[in-house]
């Protein structure tokens, strides 16, 4: 299962992150210098590129809680399936939507947005049916296979625009990538070990034992009001939304940042563009199992080890990003926003295995209303940039943007060290009338 999730999520940001690199191939010069030829390039002004990067994040606000719901009630597997396909289809039809003028293309990034609000919270559903507690650490570190889709889109996409042109290296490409890997998940992956006909009878007692009571077999309706009445929920809420920012920003800004200012060009912008993300990837990994090993041996309590790893996820991202404020040389930028993802990598056992602390019978649902708010940052983070950077585009201008960031990270952190907590709230629990009422 670990496995397929972290291929589900690659396969996401292979789709997902490829016009960061793309739009540097098709888009206009805004000071008239000669650019290489890539395909057809459009007069997309600063304002426009930042709608269309941003086009990502719209549909998530809409689809991630239905998407959970979903995934609670019929089975995450078919949820990831159909998301998945409608996603690769549009982006075989992008270029084609491309010539077609600005609006039809933002409109398909906007339609793929809204198929992959359900992607990860149907993720969470599924660690919650297969995961025993002691292990979520590194399982939730699978979920950073979208890190991996960054780092490889970025430095596939990067190579291929320059040997054969934005429509194939940038959509079509991808596109049979993400084909190939909705067969495998077709054929392997099942919505819950009783559902599993491969599984053995030992593995299928392991994980039901393992996760105990605090997971119903049955299907039920979220309590939404006693969530949102939740003060943890809130804080988590608030962290979720600082790790999110700072994650979206990077992934829509560091080819932008590269290329504009630090002078690289598309090719080597593709391959510095995904170093954070490596570093990411495998410190995701350090921290999840550094996880595992506190909770086993139990050398701080869940809330106190959540808190505590903020440190690493929030504050010192929030750091690097006052320090890129401060130097100018190219390799050091490079080096402050490699650490910055690096020490995020922590979110696996923070902001990301919170609502897992919270109700495992309902971490679908919980990780929907968090991506609901908190993917805006996607939306906002590109545009805030374009306020500074469209009338002079320097790094007096990004310093804002860096300075802005670093104070959500910080104060993230702080408002879920006073409010945070890491354990099961009342409203998880089922009671036997409510099984009955809500089951099939």
């Amino acid at each position: 299962m670990g496995i397929m999730i972290f291929m589900g999520c690659f396969l996401i940001y292979l789709l997902r992150v490829n016009m960061s690199i793309n739009i540097l191939a098709m888009v206009e010069s805004q000071n008239g210098e000669n650019l290489p030829n890539y395909g057809e390039r459009f007069p997309w002004d600063a304002g426009q590129q930042g709608l269309l990067l941003g086009a990502d994040f719209w549909g998530y606000m809409i689809t991630a809680i239905p998407g959970a719901y979903l995934a609670e009630r019929i089975g995450a597997k078919v949820v990831i399936e159909f998301a998945f396909l409608v996603n690769t289809l549009i982006t075989i039809l992008c270029p084609l939507a491309a010539h077609h003028g600005f609006s039809s293309i933002y409109a398909a990034r906007i339609v793929m947005s809204f198929m992959g609000g359900p992607l990860f919270p149907c993720f969470h559903n599924l660690i919650a049916r297969w995961i025993p507690p002691n292990e979520k650490g590194m399982y939730m570190a699978c979920m950073q296979g979208g890190t991996l889709g960054t780092i490889f889109t970025w430095q596939m996409i990067g190579f291929l625009v320059e040997v054969i042109g934005w429509p194939w290296g940038g959509f079509y490409v991808p596109a049979i990538f993400a084909l190939i890997g909705i067969g495998f998940w077709v054929f392997l992956v099942y919505d819950s070990p009783d559902k599993h006909p491969r599984i053995t009878i030992e593995e299928k007692n392991f994980i039901e034992s393992s996760l105990g009571d605090s997971l119903s077999k049955k299907k039920k309706i979220p309590p939404y009001l006693k969530v949102i009445k939740s003060v943890p929920f809130w804080a988590l809420m608030v962290l979720h939304y600082g790790s999110l920012w700072g994650l979206f920003f990077l992934l829509a800004a560091t080819p932008k940042f590269l290329s504009e200012i630090l002078n690289f060009q598309i090719g080597m912008t593709g391959f510095y563009s995904s170093l954070p993300h490596a570093a990411r990837l495998i410190f995701s990994f350090i921290f999840g199992a550094v996880g595992d090993l506190v909770r086993k041996r139990k050398l701080l309590t869940n809330t106190q080890m959540r808190k505590f790893f903020c440190l690493f996820s929030h504050i010192l991202p929030g750091l690097c990003f006052v320090g890129l404020c401060f130097v100018r040389e190219p390799y050091t930028c490079i080096a402050l926003l490699t650490l910055a993802m690096a020490f995020s990598g922590a979110s696996v056992i923070t902001n990301l295995q919170n609502c897992q602390d919270l109700a495992p019978n309902f971490a679908a649902s919980l990780y929907g209303i968090l991506n609901t708010i908190a993917t805006t940052s996607g939306i906002v983070s590109p545009l805030v940039l374009s306020y500074f950077t469209q009338e002079e585009n320097t790094f007096e201008n990004w310093n804002y943007v860096f300075l802005i960031s670093s104070g959500i990270y910080f104060g993230s952190a702080l408002v879920f060290a006073i409010f945070g907590s890491g354990e099961i709230q009342p409203w998880n629990t089922i009671e036997p009338q409510e099984e009955v009422e809500h089951s099939d």
